[in-house]
């Protein structure tokens, strides 16, 4: 999954969608409120022609549920989408759907038109999770779904979120484990926002379930996100994409911070910085090494890292420095008492 793609998002927010997760409100997420149409699709890409392409450019249908919307809705949006790759303006398609609205029929209509990308929303991987998200799919039906959509040559993107009603950490590493043998080509991991006007922001107003805080989403993420990096499935998204409604309070509470994802890998260097250090003697001065662009992210947010460290040691001085590591590299170039 290239880091450079150049995304033209195109939001069909609840369109198509038959269930009411309870976490859900499409419309507050993306900050669109109006269904897309062709025109819309044809704007986006009008839009992007005037500027310089950073990388590969892709029109991208997310919210809602692609592929369980109206068939003459989908090939009216997916019959825009074409015109734009035929023309060259546009280099790939992709779209977000449900596991549940993956069959054989729909997968030769995406074909037919150009998808390159499915990104399935799967959330969780634990039944009762999804039962008590109201998901209204089994994690069997991801299994299938997955292996359809590689079967049939596109790319698999793979969603799942922390925090949902009934999870645990433990189930969310499981999870991760499980979508791990699905072979998806990324994933993009959400820990749950508690949103206005879902029914997941009355059970929290009822005291019926706990906030997912930005502190439990890092913790958990922590030990997620190096179980794909090591499997070689890139993580192409942490957190939610912010947006105007949700940070001006549609975000009522729950895992919602703009740099969600920097705190997930100063955590992740910070545990792994921990264990390089275990048996170092009290009052050491101690220098660590990390690829240049990982400074900030090994110093920590007000550099509470090397702080945390200092502290959990008792080391007399601890500095960070640029070394030939590769990212996420960790090496202890010094110490002394």
């Amino acid at each position: 999954m290239s880091a450079r793609a150049e995304i033209l998002p195109v939001f069909v927010p609840h369109l198509g969608c038959g269930h009411a997760c309870v976490f859900c409100n499409q419309r507050r997420i993306s900050g669109e409120k109006t269904p897309a149409s062709a025109e819309t699709v044809r704007r986006a890409v009008r839009e992007a022609e005037g500027l310089p392409r950073a990388g590969k450019r892709e029109l991208a249908f997310y919210g809602g549920s692609f592929t369980a919307i109206d068939g003459e809705k989908q090939e009216e949006l997916l019959r825009a989408a074409k015109e734009a790759l035929d023309a060259g303006k546009i280099d790939a398609i992709r779209l977000s759907t449900r596991p549940d609205a993956i069959d054989e029929a729909v997968l030769a209509r995406l074909r037919f038109y150009g998808v390159e990308t499915v990104e399935l929303g799967a959330q969780s991987m634990d039944d009762t999770v999804l039962a008590a998200s109201r998901r209204g799919h089994t994690a069997g039906d991801v299994f299938r779904a997955c292996a359809m959509v590689k079967a049939a040559g596109f790319r698999l993107v793979l969603q799942m979120m922390t925090g949902l009603p009934g999870d645990s950490p433990g189930r969310c590493v499981e999870t991760a484990r499980r979508l791990i043998r699905c072979r998806p080509d990324g994933v993009r991991i959400y820990p749950t926002v508690i949103v206005k006007d879902t029914e997941l922001y009355e059970l929290w107003q009822a005291g019926a379930y706990r906030e997912h805080t930005v502190e439990d989403a890092v913790s958990v993420c922590a030990r997620i996100v190096p179980l794909f990096e090591r499997a070689g499935i890139p993580v192409i998204r942490l957190g939610l994409n912010p947006t105007e409604e949700l940070s001006a309070g549609a975000a009522a509470a729950g895992a919602y911070h703009p740099a969600l994802g920097e705190l997930v890998r100063s955590r992740i260097l910070y545990d792994r910085a921990a264990a390089l250090l275990r048996n170092t003697p009290p009052g050491s001065r101690v220098v660590l090494a990390v690829h240049p662009s990982q400074i900030s992210q090994m110093t920590g947010q007000h550099r509470r890292n090397v702080a945390a460290l200092r502290e959990k040691y008792e080391l007399a001085d601890l500095r960070v420095s640029a070394g030939d590591c590769a990212p996420g590299e960790i090496r202890v170039i010094a110490k002394e008492r």
